[in-house]
């Protein structure tokens, strides 16, 4: 008789601790993910013009995250592009064009994160980022016609925070706000970039 007992024991516990097992499962923010994102976009270099521009930006992030209990320590790569371009005409002289458009983003960094539910992570990230933008400028009516591109790639760094939501072990969603500085530069401006993205992503 006691050893049936201790059978019906043995199976109930099981039966108790499976789903219990598989919840601490679902729980996990550890691993490698990828994920696609995308979100508004603005661009500011705080001239004594002031001058801003709002755009679209998109791209891939990849990372690797530790879970410790409810702490995730992590770190991530991200390459975006961007739809911001301005463009102005009459500049210097009659009939020229200029047009100054951002180009590719790239970023690495860390985030410490910690769970705010079973299902829901809450994190900040800081890292460096590099941003490209491109100068175009024509003048046909100078003497000679001028044609020019300059690429410059501005190094700063990166503050943001966001939120992960698991949909599945495997399958999560994002909000992000990040904040860029790139520092002063040679022609005394001051560039900074707000944007925030939402992703979906997987971890595997």
């Amino acid at each position: 008789m006691r050893t049936k007992l201790s059978i019906v024991a043995l199976v109930a516990s099981s039966a108790v601790g499976a789903p219990a097992f598989a919840q601490s499962q679902d729980q996990s923010f550890a691993g490698s993910h990828a994920e696609v994102i995308a979100g508004w976009d603005r661009v500011n270099d705080k001239s004594s013009f002031d001058a801003s521009r709002d755009g679209v930006t998109f791209g891939g992030n990849i990372g690797y995250d530790i879970q410790r209990g409810s702490t995730v320590f992590g770190v991530e790569g991200e390459v975006t592009g961007s739809s911001i371009s301005d463009r102005s005409s009459n500049v210097l002289n009659a009939g020229d064009r200029l047009r100054v458009k951002a180009g590719r983003d790239l970023y690495v960094g860390g985030r410490l994160g910690f769970l705010a539910g079973p299902n829901t992570l809450l994190y900040a990230k800081a890292g460096y980022t590099n941003a490209q933008f491109i100068t175009d400028y024509s003048s046909p009516n100078s003497t000679p016609a001028l044609d020019l591109r300059a690429r410059d790639n501005l190094g700063g760094w990166r503050l943001g925070a966001g939120a992960e939501f698991k949909l599945t072990n495997q399958v999560f969603a994002k909000a992000e706000y990040r904040y860029s500085n790139y520092g002063s530069q040679a022609n005394g401006v001051d560039p900074e970039r707000h944007q925030i993205v939402t992703g979906i992503g997987v971890r595997f």
